[in-house]
């Protein structure tokens, strides 16, 4: 380490992605003193740098639909608020639909998107060949497009709010990782780490996939799972017209511009659970099928690069936010299925507030941990 291990912190913010680094900005911008922040790697390097970028407010559930509209007004003006340029394109989000069920579900999650101001609406399938001209329109009924979603460069998110609570006093560590939380009488006193330890009275666990751990060491459940998700950019497409963040709906696969290719993606349902962050050909025939039927043109690109990232996977595909009742002072933020990097900027916000003992712009309640002990599952249908 650069940097000598601070001795004592207001609170040790555990994982430095998104999630981790917007919350120390917050904190410290808020005038908490002492923010120390620790991450197993380089800031960003788990799966906020693995992420496809995405950016939208096309959810079902109100709290995700609230929490991305926050997060995209933060988007907009990124540039001008931290000085930092994080390539943001917003050709919309465009998803495709072939079953009645799921033209009925969409529009269902339209009307509520609507009542908190999302501009999204169905449309035909002709002008998703408009929006989306390298997709075929074969048994499509209908798609959802809303016009303010869109990408953006991750990893430059990351250092422009590192560098903004850099600025503000924070103390952000990385290649630095958390090995465990002392605890006495139900209170936090420490992290130890492998550069030693800071005594503290919070810890703020932003670990994504590695957060069950952390939260087992404070005795806290936090049912998080990893999985795998792998992703493909495309050689250079000659004559690449602009298109909207593609997704087909039933296969989950995806793509959107990426620089004069393509970045290209889908869920691989027999994906199984663990910290596998090697690359696999075994998803790419269930791709090629899924390119086959709607995006035909796409078999004749050659690939260049590609990786492979985790998701933190809840049993209902939605977050994991709140504040542990077994033991004082541990804040989570985690298991976002997907899309936690587009929610990072708000959940910074109500991670500070959390803190803060104040309440956030949003009610986070459902989004307790404990809810699956009580049968609270609130299932996010719009997952990728």
């Amino acid at each position: 380490m650069s940097r000598e291990l601070p001795t004592r912190a207001s609170a040790v913010i555990i994982g430095g992605g998104v999630m981790g680094v917007a919350a120390a900005y917050e904190l410290a911008a808020a005038g908490v003193t002492d923010v120390v922040l620790i991450d197993q790697g380089p800031l960003g390097s788990g799966s906020t740098s693995k992420a496809a970028g995405g950016v939208r407010a096309q959810f079902s559930d109100r709290v995700n639909i609230e929490l991305a509209v926050r997060s995209l007004q933060t988007f907009e003006t990124f540039a001008e608020r931290f000085g930092q340029e994080i390539d943001l394109h917003k050709p919309g989000y465009l998803f495709l639909l072939d079953t009645p069920e799921a033209v009925a579900e969409f529009e269902r999650n339209v009307a509520v998107q609507n009542d908190l101001g999302v501009p999204s609406r169905i449309i035909t399938p002709r002008e998703a060949a408009e929006l989306s001209p390298l997709i075929d329109t074969d048994g499509l009924l209908a798609a959802a497009y809303s016009p303010t979603d869109g990408h953006c460069t991750p990893e430059s998110v990351v250092l422009g709010y590192a560098g903004a609570a850099r600025r503000h006093g924070a103390t952000l560590l990385p290649n630095c990782a958390a090995t465990g939380i002392d605890t006495l009488n139900g209170r936090i006193v420490a992290v130890e780490t492998e550069g030693g330890r800071i005594e503290t009275d919070t810890v703020i666990c932003a670990a994504g996939a590695w957060s069950r751990a952390v939260g087992a060491w404070a005795g806290v459940d936090l049912p998080v799972t990893p999985l795998r998700r792998q992703i493909l950019v495309t050689e250079p497409i000659p004559d690449l017209p602009p298109t909207a963040f593609t997704i087909d709906f039933a296969t989950s696969f995806y793509f959107h511009r990426e620089g004069r290719g393509l970045l290209i993606g889908m869920s691989d349902p027999e994906e199984t659970p663990g910290f596998k962050l090697d690359r696999s050909d075994a998803w790419l025939p269930r791709l090629g099928e899924a390119m086959a039927h709607r995006a035909p043109a796409l078999l004749d690109v050659g690939f260049g690069t590609g990786w492979a990232g985790l998701y933190e996977v809840t049993p209902d595909h939605n977050a994991l936010i709140g504040t542990a009742p077994s033991v004082d002072r541990f804040i989570y933020a985690t298991g976002f299925s997907g899309h936690g990097f587009l929610m990072g900027p708000a959940v910074g916000e109500v991670v500070r507030d959390l803190y803060l003992d104040r309440a956030p712009f949003v009610d986070v309640t459902g989004l307790d941990a404990r809810r699956f002990d009580r049968a609270g599952a609130r299932p996010e249908l719009n997952i990728v």
